[in-house]
């Protein structure tokens, strides 16, 4: 099937026709390019469909590189509390979610920010009880870092003093040794090994209604990280199989799979690369730190709003090591989540002992560098996953963990790129919201919606072209695919975002707020409408 999409003003990205009116489309892949006027001329007796884009720009598709599509469907399952801004909100809603569910049912929810209460900061767990008293209860924080728990949780995992805590984990206690309510880092699987499943078909119903949302946003593929949450390698295939490939819902997936799954990919006979255009076994997923939010990122040194703490390493070097070498062993890449300088600085120490794979390795987040890790990064094997938009959310209160001498090496986007590392762009949803738009508005203006400053470290800043980039042209060569996407250009699949307004010809970056998706294209088929 030969289709035609005309009247648009289409960036290719690619230099020998970087603006275009028309593409022609066969069987999912772009086979021309040029002038409306000259593409019709030629191809419009071959044709089987001539779509109209109204004079709207368009982009190759978007790509988020790193978010979790489980968790932002269970936003479709459980209690959201995503944007709270009061503690006393933030109580009333767990006292009514509370009160939908049957006596003893777990309570389970996420997307508490603390930061933003404005009327105190986290609900004690004498609080919690109150408005849970029949219900043990879990809900994660936005970074998925952290989680507050009530009695009635505590009472599931049999807690006491001597309870054993994982690794880099702490159930937080007051100066009398009671707990809090706060839960930090691994110490969240103590609860969440008591969590009944949920079922099969509570999952694929939610992941649906996620697909269909992320599409709704312009992203055409995205890199999931999820059998931790879907129950397993297996069973989080098996769901994307049939959502993807049997019922056509389109979304490219990259799948990162978790360390403690590697012997089930080995068993399966799964790799990098493997399964088709559509739906793909990515790399390796493993935790080197945790987040700036409750100062559990891995830092050089020591946090400047908490003296000697410097993070916690979720992994000791040894069994990091091991990790690795056993995903070398089955020339598989890793992507390493490592926000803090000291936890990429392990990593890298590692990474060097051994040869690169077919498919490059991810440092993801990267949130605070130095001259020689930039150095150590701009190598070929190697990419760095950004989330711009993480900025827009930690500024101002992450220049008082990291202080002033820290900062231009903190979400430096525009020195890694131009020390040659590569980079691509991603939400990490439901940490931020799925909106690649956010993204690239955070990437550019270096500062949230409705600021009026001229940014954070404004020598930071992206171009316009450079942000589109790391969702387009840059993505793909996180998953060795940019001679198949992140341009349009001839061969290469059929995907493309089309905009209500054109980036390129806005004078200021906030009309970026304003612009909605009017198509996303995959395949050359449009799988959203607006």
């Amino acid at each position: 099937m030969i289709k035609i999409y005309t009247n648009g003003v289409i960036h290719t990205f690619q230099p020998s026709q970087p603006v275009v009116e028309a593409v022609v489309i066969k069987d999912g892949r772009f086979i021309d390019m040029g002038p409306a006027e000259q593409m019709l001329s030629f191809w419009s007796s071959k044709s089987d469909a001539i779509i109209d884009l109204d004079g709207k720009a368009a982009t190759p598709g978007l790509t988020d590189t790193h978010l979790h599509l489980s968790v932002q469907a269970m936003k479709f399952i459980d209690l959201d509390v995503t944007g709270v801004t009061k503690k006393e909100v933030f109580l009333n809603k767990i006292k009514q979610h509370a009160d939908t569910l049957d006596k003893g049912e777990w309570l389970l929810g996420a997307g508490w920010d603390e930061n933003l209460f404005t009327d105190g900061g986290l609900p004690t767990k004498k609080e919690l009880d109150a408005v849970a008293p029949h219900h043990p209860l879990f809900l994660t924080r936005i970074c998925e870092h952290a989680a507050v728990v009530n009695s009635k949780a505590l009472e599931k995992i049999h807690y006491s003093s001597t309870l054993p805590i994982p690794v880099s984990g702490e159930i937080v206690t007051d100066t009398n040794g009671e707990p809090t309510g706060l839960v930090l880092e691994s110490a969240s699987a103590l609860f969440k090994a008591q969590i009944p499943e949920k079922t099969y078909s509570t999952w694929k119903k939610a992941l649906r209604k996620t697909i269909s949302t992320v599409i709704e946003h312009g992203v055409t593929s995205v890199h999931s990280n999820d059998p931790a949450y879907l129950g397993g390698l297996q069973q989080t295939y098996q769901l994307y199989q049939e959502l993807l490939n049997v019922e056509q819902m389109g979304l490219r997936t990259n799948l990162l799979i978790d360390y403690n799954f590697l012997e089930d990919l080995h068993a399966e006979g799964m790799y990098a690369g493997f399964g088709n255009n559509t739906l793909q076994i990515g790399a390796v997923k493993i935790f080197a730190d945790g987040a700036f939010g409750r100062r559990t990122a891995l830092l050089k040194e020591a946090y400047s709003d908490q003296a000697g703490q410097f993070g916690e390493s979720m992994l000791t070097q040894e069994t990091l090591y091991a990790i690795i070498k056993r995903s070398r062993e089955l020339s598989m890449p890793v992507a390493v989540h490592t926000i803090g300088d000291q936890a990429l600085e392990n990593v890298l120490d590692i990474l060097d002992q051994f040869p690169t794979t077919a498919y490059r390795d991810r440092l993801i987040h990267a949130q605070v560098v130095n001259p020689d890790l930039v150095q150590r990064l701009s190598t070929p094997g190697r990419i760095v996953d950004i989330q711009p938009r993480f900025l827009a959310s930690d500024y101002p209160w992450v220049t008082d963990r990291l202080g002033e001498a820290r900062m231009p090496y903190a979400y430096a986007w525009k020195t890694l790129l131009d020390s040659g590392v590569i980079c691509g762009g991603g939400s990490d949803a439901p940490v931020e919201p799925i909106n690649p738009l956010l993204g690239i508005h955070a990437a550019v203006t270096r500062k949230a919606p409705g600021d009026t400053h001229n940014g954070w470290y404004p020598e930071q800043k992206l171009s316009m072209r450079e942000a589109f980039y790391l969702f387009t042209k840059y993505a793909a060569y996180t998953t060795n695919e940019e001679k198949i996407k992140g341009t349009i250009s001839r061969g290469k699949f059929a995907d493309m975002t089309v905009y209500s307004m054109d980036p390129f010809q806005m004078k200021d970056a906030d009309e970026l707020l304003d612009t909605s998706i009017e198509m996303t294209i995959i395949n050359g088929d449009i799988m959203y409408r607006k």
